[in-house]
């Protein structure tokens, strides 16, 4: 059985001797109530990337939309980067499709608080709620605020 307090001593030397034991079919000295948990936090960190990516992106299409005057290459890289991350990250983790519009919503709000703090307007100045459905999120063609796109 694993010593089970290697798990909180040293977290890799416990990874890697669980990892053995898995491939070696030694279930039974396996740690499987960490192993389960550790499994989950996988999960949830999954879901915190997804709202961490729509916070960056959704923060910069707010301050493109209402900063016009400070639109440049590097807001518009930032923009480009994020949807493409977005996008690799919701390829690789269709699971979280489901938390799309709940995700989209607590990033938003973050989403505003950071450009209020950048833009020095205030929250009021933004939409309470997201403008923009997943996809326009998404789209390289939508550039809120911009006729030229």
């Amino acid at each position: 059985m694993a010593d089970p307090t290697l798990y909180d001593r040293d977290f890799y030397a416990w990874a890697q001797e669980q990892a053995a034991l898995l491939r070696a079919g030694k279930l039974a000295a396996a740690d499987i109530a960490h192993i389960a948990e550790e499994i989950e936090s996988m999960g949830r960190s999954e879901q915190r990337e997804l709202e961490h990516r729509l916070t960056i992106l959704l923060h910069h299409l707010l301050k493109w939309q209402f900063q016009p005057m400070r639109r440049g290459s590097s807001r518009q890289a930032t923009i480009r980067v994020q949807r493409r991350d977005l996008a690799r990250h919701m390829d690789r983790n269709p699971s979280l499709k489901p938390m799309i519009a709940e995700a989209t919503a607590y990033a938003y709000g973050n989403a505003v608080i950071e450009a209020s703090a950048e833009t020095g307007l205030p929250d009021s100045a933004f939409p309470a709620e997201c403008p923009w459905s997943f996809d326009a999120i998404m789209d390289p063609a939508v550039w809120p605020g911009d006729p030229a796109h």
